[in-house]
């Protein structure tokens, strides 16, 4: 029952932010007009369909793309669910997961991923909830592997 109760935590941080990512792209949508070029303190919003990966590159590569999202999930499900590893590595790989989720879901049904956080003060890419939750648990997965590291 314990280890019933430990996969489920895994399986509800995925829910909890592939809803706020996906929930977040569908706001965005449906209020384009009331919110595109707003600005939140350190944030504007802004629209973009990406048709490409990270920066766009890979542009309108939909099925390459979406096979990718489908294999790096599958793959991440078998490093949270049944392979052996540190509670916080599992963590990680859960935000990982969810924004790997998250970004494939908009690629097979729409063919683009949308993006829409953009940070005023650094020249950054537009980006969404989805890649916030993979570079979380890329900064979880870095920070203990130094932590750790002997």
């Amino acid at each position: 029952m314990r280890i019933i109760f430990s996969r489920f935590k895994y399986l509800i941080v995925i829910s909890i932010l592939c809803f706020l990512d996906q929930y977040s792209k569908i706001y965005i949508s449906l209020n384009i007009n009331k919110l595109i070029n707003k600005d939140l303190l350190i944030l504007t919003i802004e629209y973009i369909r990406n048709y490409g990966a990270a920066f766009n590159i890979l542009s309108g590569s939909r099925l390459f793309l979406s096979l990718i999202s489908i294999i790096s999930t599958i793959i991440l499900m078998y490093l949270i669910f049944i392979r052996k590893d540190k509670r916080i590595n599992k963590y990680g790989l859960s935000f990982i997961a969810a924004g790997s989720i998250g970004n494939g879901v908009d690629r097979i049904f729409y063919g683009y991923v949308i993006d829409f956080i953009k940070i005023k003060f650094v020249d950054f890419p537009v980006f969404n909830i989805a890649d916030l939750a993979i570079n979380i648990g890329i900064l979880v997965l870095i920070i203990n592997y130094f932590r750790y590291r002997r």
